[in-house]
C-alpha cells in the first residue's frame, strides 16, 4: 500500500507513528507545509515573526529521525496570518500540494492527514481530486476547542470531518466531542491513542542515569518534559513546588523543554525563592529523554488540556509513575493508582498534594512498565493499518 501522509509537522508522535507504519510493507511519502516568512524570524525581532518561527524548516522536521524508507518533502508557500487564523490558507495549500503532486509524479492509494486544519482540510480536497480515500487524525486542540474558535474555523473543520472517509482520534473524550458537537456518525470514528518506542524507552539504572546527566544522587527528582507554553501549566507546577518544599527539602524539579514562557517561568521561580529546587535544562534530543526519565522518581504533567500526550506513554514505558491533571484522554490511561495519580487542572494545592503522596509511595515499576506494553507504536500502527485496509477496501 502506498500512503501519502500530510501533516502540519514531521516531529514527535508523527515521526514515531509514521516510522512504525513503514515497517509494515507500507510505502510512505510525507508532505509538510512551510511558511517562507518563518525564515525571517531570526532577523526581525517583532512579535509576529517570533510566533511564526516555529514554522521554520528546522523546527518543522526532525531531519535526523527520518528512516531511509520514508521521503519527507517540505512544500513552501507564503502567508501572513498564522495558520490558525488564515482561513484562505487551506485552499492555497491545496493548490500548492496539487501542483506539487502532479509535477513530482508521486503515486498513492490513500491519504492520512494529521490534524484537521489545515492538513486535514487539504487532504480531503486532494482525496476528491485524486480519487483516493482519506483518513484524518484529530489529535487534540483541533477537537477539544470545538466549536468555540469561531465560525470560519468551525466550518472548515466540520467540512473536513464530514468529508473524510474515516476519523482517528486519540481519546474517548475527543470522540464524545465529535459525536455530540458535530454529529459525526459513531462508526466513522476510531479511538487509537498515541504510543511509545520500547527499544528507546525502557528501564535503566537510576544512579547511572543521574551520573550521566550530572544530577544529584541524594534528591527526589520530579521530572517534567513539555514545551514551555501556557497550555502545559508550568506556572501551576512551580507554585505547587513552593508547597512541596515546605514539607520536604530533598526535592528537585527538572524541567526539560523550551518555549515562549522560559523567561517568565524563571522569574516566578526566583520570586518564590525556588532556585535551589527547580532546574531548567532546555530542550533535549528525543533519544536523550529516556535517560532523564530513568533518572527521575516521578513524572509530572500539569497540562490545562490534552489530547493524549505521547510523553505520558513514554514515562510509563520506562516504569516511571505519572502525576498529572485529569484532562483529555489522560484519565483513560491512568486508570489505577498503581500507574499514577491525577489532580484538578490549574490547582497548585491539589497538585502539590499528589506530588507529595507520589514521592512517599512505593511504586511497582515493573507493573507500570508491563501495563504500558499495550501502547507500543508497533501495536498502534497495526490498528491504524486495519483502518487503512477497511477504508481502501470500501472504496473499491
Amino acid at each position: 500500500m502506498k500512503v501519502l501522509i500530510i501533516s502540519n509537522h514531521y516531529r514527535t508522535f508523527v515521526v514515531d507513528q509514521t516510522t512504525a507504519l513503514s515497517k509494515n510493507k507500507v510505502s510512505i511519502e510525507v508532505l509538510v507545509h512551510h511558511n517562507y516568512l518563518s525564515e525571517l524570524a531570526r532577523y526581525i525581532p517583532l512579535p509576529y515573526f517570533r510566533h511564526v518561527e516555529k514554522y521554520s524548516i528546522k523546527n518543522l522536521v526532525e531531519w535526523n529521525r527520518i528512516p531511509p524508507n520514508i521521503n519527507v518533502r517540505v512544500v513552501s508557500t507564503l502567508y501572513f496570518l498564522p495558520d490558525g487564523k488564515n482561513w484562505g490558507l487551506g485552499d492555497k495549500l491545496y493548490k500548492k500540494y496539487r501542483e506539487y503532486l502532479l509535477d513530482s509524479g508521486i503515486k498513492f492509494d490513500l491519504i492520512h492527514a494529521h490534524f484537521t486544519w489545515p492538513s486535514g482540510y487539504v487532504a480531503v480536497k486532494l482525496g476528491k481530486e485524486f480519487r483516493v480515500p482519506v483518513v484524518v487524525t484529530a489529535h487534540g486542540y483541533d477537537v477539544y476547542d470545538l466549536p468555540f474558535r469561531g465560525r470560519a474555523w468551525f466550518e472548515k473543520v466540520k467540512y473536513t470531518l464530514d468529508t473524510t472517509n474515516h476519523i482517528i482520534t486519540v481519546s474517548n473524550s475527543n470522540k464524545e466531542i465529535l459525536l455530540e458537537k458535530l454529529n459525526i456518525p459513531k462508526d466513522k470514528i476510531s479511538v487509537i491513542p498515541n504510543g511509545f518506542d520500547p527499544k528507546l524507552f525502557h528501564p535503566m539504572d537510576q544512579t547511572l542515569a543521574r551520573k550521566k546527566l550530572g544530577l544529584p544522587l541524594d534528591k527526589k527528582i520530579i521530572l517534567n518534559v513539555a514545551s514551555l507554553v501556557p497550555i502545559k501549566g508550568h506556572e501551576y507546577l512551580i507554585q505547587a513546588m513552593k508547597k512541596v518544599v515546605r514539607q520536604r527539602k530533598d526535592v528537585l524539579l527538572v524541567i526539560v523543554g523550551e518555549g515562549q514562557l522560559r523567561g517568565k517561568l524563571q522569574q516566578v521561580v526566583t520570586q518564590l525563592e525556588l532556585d535551589k529546587y527547580v532546574k531548567f535544562v532546555g530542550a533535549r534530543p528525543h533519544h536523550e529523554i529516556p535517560l532523564w526519565m530513568n533518572a527521575a522518581d516521578i513524572f509530572v504533567l500539569p497540562s490545562l488540556s490534552e489530547g493524549n500526550p505521547t510523553v505520558m506513554f513514554e514515562a510509563l514505558g520506562v516504569g516511571l509513575p505519572f502525576v498529572g491533571t485529569a484532562v483529555g484522554g489522560v484519565p483513560e490511561i491512568i486508570t489505577s493508582e498503581d500507574y499514577g495519580l491525577l489532580c484538578e487542572p490549574a490547582n497548585p494545592k491539589n497538585l502539590a498534594e499528589k506530588i507529595l503522596i507520589a514521592l512517599e509511595k512505593e511504586w511497582d515499576r515493573e507493573k507500570i512498565r508491563k501495563y504500558a506494553g499495550q501502547f507500543t507504536w508497533k501495536k498502534i500502527a497495526n490498528k491504524i493499518l486495519e483502518i487503512y485496509k477497511e477504508v481502501a477496501g470500501s472504496e473499491r
